[in-house]
């Protein structure tokens, strides 16, 4: 089959001229037509024709992706903040290799306190919701925010049960222990109950000094009244809030809400460090890594801010970068449409600012320089796993298959991929069986190579190594399957588990079989790249298991309907959602069958008749 040429400088340059002066979207794509990298432009024919003009193709940056574009793709906009947005949605979509991506699809924890409530709670919430409850956050992590709950469940007497348990109508432990008002059971007084809310509303937005002079207020009027029991509990519980406020760093006096981004680059690698001030205080931070050979620092914070807001819930009051960059305005407006307010973006050059930023750039540096030495030591190890292996390329990414069945019943198949060392999780993909029946694992394992194949010839990513679980066998199908769907050029490799040895009390030594050799390769003892590979196995493996457990569940849960006349699993999902589970349902009489929305009588008898015998 004959290849068109790519077309040239100047032709690309053409094309790009007779694009439309509106906003919008570009898409670079290569040969194969890969998305190699996704732009915005406030007028689309400028900003394209400046990549392929002389002085630009000069540029070694520039000159790498623009060597490789062979067509361009645009989308119109009304406005260039829509074009912002679907500049993010589009990188998150394609992930080019040349634009920064950020990564962290990790929502942030909230403490959601529950104000709408008779009496509120205090708990943790995954995403904030417009309901009219107050949400407190984000969280740097888990633990910093089950801390925090902790925290305050020991200053604020706030109920700690969900609102179903409060009808057990019986004070719990943390009633005894002073740490509840037992609304559940005691008569509490609204109003007093709300003052508890607003000092731990207090608390969390930061002021927590207005606090103290009102709960030491309210424990002097308890003493004169002679009500010893609470004066003691509002000393305990202030001793507890300013034994807290001592293990606070405040960084701002003014209690404001502040993002502080810095980076560190070298090598076409970029470090960054992002960390959190909430309400004056230091709160956590947050550490990425990106690649990219292409931006400015300048660019690079640009893409990222815009990525991590659109993704991000919160947005503060301030954000604090380290350089200016171009389209502030514009990612101002995004924030505030974002936030519903207006958002400070700043790059101090002096003062209490300036030190944060000064403490964000050195922790991207550290974290920059540990993450390279990791990156070091793994490159290593896979270089070895190549001189080990016999590849014919650095096995950057590696994907490895695996079965599980019983007896060839639910049986599913998996692909875990490893890039770089490490599990690339958003690329995992698990397969039901479709076309084998009954205990045949070169069968499956045939069928979900051949799957997943036809994805690689449609534009999924080409392995620099395929691993599949098992031995000899395993291989041959392998290797059979490579060579029919036109990808013999593909290394293979499978990886057998160690046999148990009884006489010297442990397993024998994993093996690894690659084509054109008898014998299995041999690792040294302990060797870290021979651990790769066992992670990498192993994480198919338990991929495939948790599928395989997730599909047996469901059918062992509704097993038995099926079997009955007339009853299907719509059927059967109508009475295990009536009676709350299966447990229930079996313990049901008939006349309760009945009462289920949509059976009938005899559906209800059959059931019925089933459960008993």
């Amino acid at each position: 089959m004959e290849t068109q040429a790519p077309p040239s400088l100047k032709e690309l340059l053409e094309k790009a001229k007779q694009l439309p002066a509106a906003p919008g979207v570009y898409l670079m794509k290569d040969k194969n037509g890969n998305v190699l990298y996704v732009g915005k432009a406030k007028a689309l024919h400028k900003r394209v024709s400046s990549y392929f003009r002389k002085q630009h193709a000069a540029e070694k940056k520039t000159a790498v992706m623009v060597s490789k574009v062979c067509a361009i793709d645009t989308l119109v906009t009304a406005t260039e903040k829509e074009a912002l947005i679907l500049e993010n949605n589009l990188i998150k979509a394609y992930r080019p290799r040349y634009n920064v991506i950020f990564r962290d699809d990790k929502e942030y924890p909230y403490l959601r306190l529950s104000v709408t409530e008779p009496f509120p709670n205090l708990t943790i919430a995954r995403k904030p919701k417009k309901d009219g409850n107050l949400y407190f956050g984000p969280f740097a992590s888990a633990q910093a925010v089950r801390e925090t709950l902790k925290v305050i469940k020991k200053l604020f007497p706030l109920r700690k049960c969900s609102a179903k348990k409060m009808r057990n109508r019986r004070p719990c432990v943390y009633y005894q222990l002073g740490q509840c008002l037992a609304p559940c059971a005691k008569p509490v007084s609204r109003e007093n109950y709300r003052q508890v809310v607003k000092d731990v509303q207090l608390f969390l937005q930061g002021r927590k000094t207005e606090i103290l002079p009102q709960l030491k207020k309210r424990m002097d009027a308890a003493s004169e009244n002679l009500d010893f029991e609470l004066a003691a509990r509002l000393r305990d519980q202030i001793a507890g809030i300013e034994k807290t406020l001592e293990k606070q760093v405040i960084v701002q006096s003014d209690l404001a809400d502040r993002d502080v981004f810095s980076s560190f680059a070298e090598a076409g690698r970029v470090g960054l460090t992002l960390l959190f001030v909430r309400a004056g205080r230091m709160s956590g931070s947050r550490h990425f890594r990106l690649k990219n050979s292409l931006l400015s620092e300048a660019e690079i914070l640009f893409s990222f801010v815009s990525q991590y807001y659109q993704a991000e819930a919160f947005v503060p009051d301030e954000i604090l970068l380290p350089v200016d960059v171009a389209g502030k305005a514009l990612l101002r407006d995004f924030l505030r449409d974002k936030k519903g307010a207006a958002v400070r973006i700043t790059v101090p050059k002096q003062g209490a600012k300036k030190k944060l930023l000064d403490m964000a750039y050195n922790n991207a540096r550290i974290m920059f320089e540990k993450n390279r030495t990791t990156a070091e030591n793994t490159e290593s190890h896979l270089q070895e796993i190549a001189q080990k292996l016999h590849l014919s390329r650095f096995p950057a990414r590696i994907e490895c298959f695996d079965i599980s069945n019983i007896m060839g019943t639910d049986a599913v198949g998996s692909m875990a991929v490893f890039e770089n060392g490490e599990p690339l999780k958003r690329e995992y993909r698990r397969f039901r069986i479709r076309s084998v029946h009954g205990p045949d694992d070169y069968a499956m394992m045939n069928e979900v190579l051949r799957r997943h194949l036809n994805r690689v010839r449609k534009g999924a990513p080409v392995p620099d190594l395929i691993l599949v679980d098992g031995g000899k066998g395993q291989l041959g199908i392998l290797r059979k399957v490579l060579a029919e769907q036109s990808f013999a050029e593909i290394p293979a490799a499978a990886l057998a588990k160690g046999r148990p040895d009884r006489e010297r009390g442990r397993r024998t030594d994993e093996k690894v079989f690659i084509p054109g050799r008898k014998n299995p390769v041999v690792f040294p003892k302990g060797s870290r790249a021979l651990l790769i590979l066992q992670h990498i196995r192993d994480e198919a493996h338990r991929f495939a298991v948790t599928y395989h457990k997730t599909l047996k569940k469901k059918r062992d849960f509704t097993f038995g309907f099926e079997a009955l006349s007339g009853v299907g699993p719509k059927t059967a999902a109508a009475v295990t959602r009536h009676f709350g589970s299966l447990k229930n349902a079996r313990k049901a009489s008939l006349a309760e069958l009945e009462q289920v929305p949509g059976l009938s009588r005899k559906k209800a008898a059959d059931i019925f008749s089933f459960f008993r015998s």
